[in-house]
């Protein structure tokens, strides 16, 4: 079974499931230094497989903002005071460098850009120093000010930072729509494992192709 075809009824339930009034986009990461051949990691991670990705979240965007869904940007925006000194030493007990890695996504810098997708005037932006879109941000709160308790969530990584902000968004009793074909991991597998075990404890899968027609009806 495709993994997107999970659930028998989706054809039938999504139009209501994910009708505007009660649904945001989430863009996860979708920056230089993740998605770029030019950002901190085009330097020895191959972007190809991204670019699927990123061509499908800037159509789910672009449907989004035709059917008047709101588009919530949520970026990595690293600095050194935020830093986690946890993070930084598990780098070095696997012996990568603590300090490059931790400086991806510098806010203020380049890399830290959204690519492909990027907010207009107005739409929200909100820079987390975590995994989680919902860690020490205030996501939720503007979330619930816009009275959403849908999400449809695009992104980058698929087993990193959107897996970690779908998870936390379930617990918060979200309903979480992820559409596969618009989020990415850098290795297939991996992407294809995440997509899995989300669809099993805390998501239904999708695609941009079954959300864009769910907002045409």
């Amino acid at each position: 079974m495709n993994a997107v075809t999970t659930s028998a009824n989706l054809a039938d339930g999504l139009a209501t499931w994910i009708a505007p009034s009660r649904t945001a986009v989430l863009v996860i990461d979708i920056q230089v230094d993740f998605a770029s051949p030019d950002g901190a990691l085009g330097a020895y991670v191959d972007m190809t497989a991204v670019r699927p990705a990123v061509a499908a979240a800037e159509r789910l965007v672009e449907t989004a903002r035709g059917a008047g869904v709101p588009v919530v940007f949520v970026g990595l925006f690293t600095t050194p005071e935020a830093d986690s000194p946890s993070w930084k030493e598990r780098l070095r007990r696997r012996g990568g460098n603590a300090e490059d890695e931790s400086a991806l996504c510098r806010e203020g810098e380049v890399g830290s850009d959204f690519y492909g997708p990027k907010p207009l005037p107005g739409e929200a932006v909100v820079k987390k120093t975590r995994y989680s879109g919902f860690l020490g941000t205030d996501l939720d709160a503007r979330l619930k000010a816009l009275g959403v308790d849908t999400l449809v969530v695009a992104g980058l990584t698929t087993e990193c930072c959107v897996d970690s902000t779908v998870r936390d968004a379930f617990n918060l009793d979200y309903h979480v729509f992820v559409a596969a074909d618009a989020c990415a991991a850098y290795e297939a597998d991996i992407h294809a494992a995440s997509l899995k075990v989300m669809d099993l404890n805390s998501a239904i899968l999708t695609d941009t192709a079954r959300v864009a027609a769910a907002w045409s009806v």
